[in-house]
């Protein structure tokens, strides 16, 4: 893997933590989310998971975009890496009393099917300028 690969998929998982990390901070500013050191309740971990999901797909599409060759493949790396990532989440967590327990576990098994996603937006993108 050349190093266009390894930055692509790099700045897809850094603008996925930066944005949502992002729109956390503005929901807990604005008293969305209540202050930090509390729990999410389910309704709230749904939101989350909403506009994480729109962010992770949004991400995906930037790692294909900048994909030297082969765009799925790279999306397809950044999900798993993903996965990873939600796991790691999923066991530091696991009995923190963060929020409810479906959270982290459904982000990890969203973050390759959303990766794909956003591949294939870019794939439909491109075939389309043909």
């Amino acid at each position: 893997m050349n190093r266009k690969s390894v930055w692509a998929i790099v700045a897809g998982v850094l603008f996925i933590i930066v944005v949502t990390t992002a729109v956390d901070m503005v929901l807990h500013m604005v008293q969305v989310y209540p202050p930090m050191n509390q729990p999410l309740d389910d309704r709230l971990a749904a939101l989350a998971t909403a506009y994480r999901v729109v962010i992770g797909v949004a991400g995906a599409w930037l790692t294909a975009r900048l994909a030297p060759d082969r765009a799925m493949r790279h999306v397809i790396i950044l999900g798993v890496v993903g996965t990873v990532l939600g796991l790691i989440g999923l066991v530091v967590t696991w009995d923190k009393g963060m929020g409810p327990r479906w959270y982290p576990i459904l982000l990890a098994v969203l973050a390759l099917p959303q990766s794909w996603a956003g591949g294939w937006l870019f794939m439909r993108q491109q075939a389309s300028k043909a």
